[in-house]
């Protein structure tokens, strides 16, 4: 991987170009959380480092600050991103939750795993040995708070457990802690803005939150992992965290504190510049030009994600926009708060901090809301993701690398990092280390990298992309999309993947060279897990 430590491209020069206005608002958000100390000189560590993994669920990977983004408030993040070296083509294995969040936390492909899509099992889940498990058995203290959306073997190994689910951590979930708080109601209302119940779906899921700033899911995954961080004065043993953020994933329920930093009355020039939010670039797409789901969606054939409605009023578009970047705004609050303990309590030097996401979300591109899941994934908006990672001393300052990495290659490089072997199981690590680009050296450069959904895989190279349709009719109820074609985009010449060039013929020899790269792919990783579903389902 080359290093592109001080070249034009670093964070640091980008948010040298943000406006006065956006810095005043940033401030205000990270008053009570801001980490003061990143660069500050401490000691050597003495003993394993404690890993924290910030994660939050559908984080598109542009929709960050230090990308220079016309809009998005996060200067945690930044001042992370400064801090630490960030991949900047970083790719989820498939672009749904669990898949996703399966692959990272086993370094085991989706096709392998036999999870292409959330309900998916396969024997394959009670055979893996997940990331805790081996960093517990090495003498770690394990703690995972939020969303972990994990099944079988890769969700053993925890020590200590608060999810927001109920049925992942069943007695001491967010949803029964905030019954107890005596603020259901209100979140129910938060719950019904996507899926009904109580209270009516909101359009385009999008509501604005009545819960307190300290009741939200957000809140909940802070405070539980402060108190990790305070309390691990008192243990010899490093730590491992899994702070998982449910949002910004729909329902998108923003704080008006936050949502309040975004002007969506109409659209303007961003908010970098002091203006109204900014329009996304391929809003206006024509759903013609779209896959057979998303073109679906913009029908109005979808009970929550009425893009019909949006077509015709634009204000819906833009409070959702807005709410989405609202929520990706508390998340930075609330990773303010966590550095800001770490820093506190003396914990910064020896501790890795990642933050990363399972996939991203539209956020308005191609006139799209969510990741339409059910019939794609092939779009950059989707399946690149934020990746940093910190550690001070150790792990590279500012710098940018923009080779081809996968999200779940976190698997064998914090083992790496913390000094472990990989672990000796049935079947293997798929993932590749990024230990060596973190700490200074080079890691070997891949020519591609293929994220799996079970209805598309997606070939992805420096420049180029293609998307190829596999056999959805087992999963989707009969309705083959395989009929409307593969997809390909000259990314360097269309980097809004608006032009399908399959039928090009001045393309025929790089779609064959891509092909080419799936059949190896497809040779490499057995579909282990992949097959046993797909006999399962032609059988039932």
């Amino acid at each position: 991987m080359k290093s592109e430590k001080k070249s034009n491209q670093t964070p640091a020069n980008r948010l040298t170009r943000r406006s006065f206005v956006k810095t005043v608002a940033a401030t205000t958000v990270a008053a009570a959380g801001a980490p003061c100390g990143l660069h500050a000189k401490t000691q050597r560590p003495t003993k394993k480092p404690n890993i924290l993994l910030l994660f939050s669920d559908q984080h598109q990977a542009d929709c960050i600050g230090f990308q220079n983004h016309p809009d998005v408030i996060t200067p945690n993040l930044d001042r992370l991103a400064r801090s630490g070296t960030i991949f900047e083509r970083a790719y989820c294995q498939d672009g749904v939750c669990v898949p996703s969040r399966m692959s990272l936390i086993t370094g085991l492909y989706p096709r392998r795993l036999g999870l292409l899509h959330n309900p998916d099992k396969s024997s394959v889940i009670d055979e893996v040995v997940s990331l805790q498990s081996v960093l517990k058995d090495s003498g770690y203290h394990t703690a995972a708070f939020g969303k972990r959306h994990l099944k079988g073997s890769a969700d053993l190994g925890w020590d200590y457990h608060r999810s927001h689910i109920k049925r992942e951590s069943p007695g001491n979930s967010y949803w029964e802690w905030i019954e107890q708080q005596g603020y259901l109601d209100e979140f129910q209302r938060d719950w019904s803005a996507e899926f009904g119940g109580k209270y009516p779906t909101a359009d385009l899921g999008t509501r604005i939150s009545a819960l307190p700033e300290s009741m939200t899911m957000e809140a909940f995954t802070a405070e539980e992992t402060v108190k990790l961080i305070r309390e691990q004065k008192n243990h010899d043993k490093p730590f491992f965290c899994w702070s998982s953020f449910y949002r910004p994933h729909q329902p998108y329920t923003a704080l008006k504190r936050f949502l309040d930093m975004y002007d969506y009355s109409r659209w303007g020039r961003g908010t970098a510049n002091g203006d109204a939010i900014k329009k996304p670039a391929t809003l206006n797409q024509s759903p013609e030009c779209l896959p057979p789901a998303l073109k679906d969606w913009h029908e109005g054939k979808n009970r929550v994600w009425r893009l019909d409605k949006a077509a015709k009023d634009e204000q819906l578009f833009r409070f959702y926009i807005a709410s989405y970047y609202a929520l990706v705004t508390e998340i930075d609050h609330h990773i303010g708060v966590i550095m800001k303990a770490l820093e506190e309590e003396g914990l910064l030097e020896n501790t890795i901090v990642v933050y990363t996401s399972d996939h991203g979300d539209f956020v308005g591109s191609h006139g799209m809301i969510e990741k339409c899941a059910i019939g794609h994934n092939v779009y950059e908006e989707t399946l690149r993701v934020p990746l940093i990672v910190s550690q001070p001393q150790r792990i590279e300052r500012r710098q940018v690398i923009d080779d081809l990495v996968e999200v779940f290659d976190l698997y064998p490089t914090l083992l790496e990092l913390a000094d472990i072997k990989l672990p000796s199981t049935k079947h293997g690590v798929d993932a590749t280390s990024l230990a060596a680009t973190l700490t200074g050296g080079t890691s070997a450069k891949r020519k591609y990298i293929v994220s799996e959904n079970w209805s598309q895989a997606t070939v992805i190279t420096e420049d180029h992309k293609l998307g190829i349709w596999l056999d959805p009719t087992e999963y989707a109820k009969g309705r083959d999309f395989r009929s409307y074609g593969d997809m390909f985009f000259d990314r360097e010449k269309d980097p809004g993947e608006i032009n399908n060039l399959i039928d090009n013929p001045e393309y025929s020899k790089v779609q064959e060279q891509l092909r080419g790269y799936f059949n190896d792919f497809v040779r490499r990783i057995p579909a282990t897990g992949k097959e046993e579903i797909v006999r399962r389902t032609k059988m039932s």
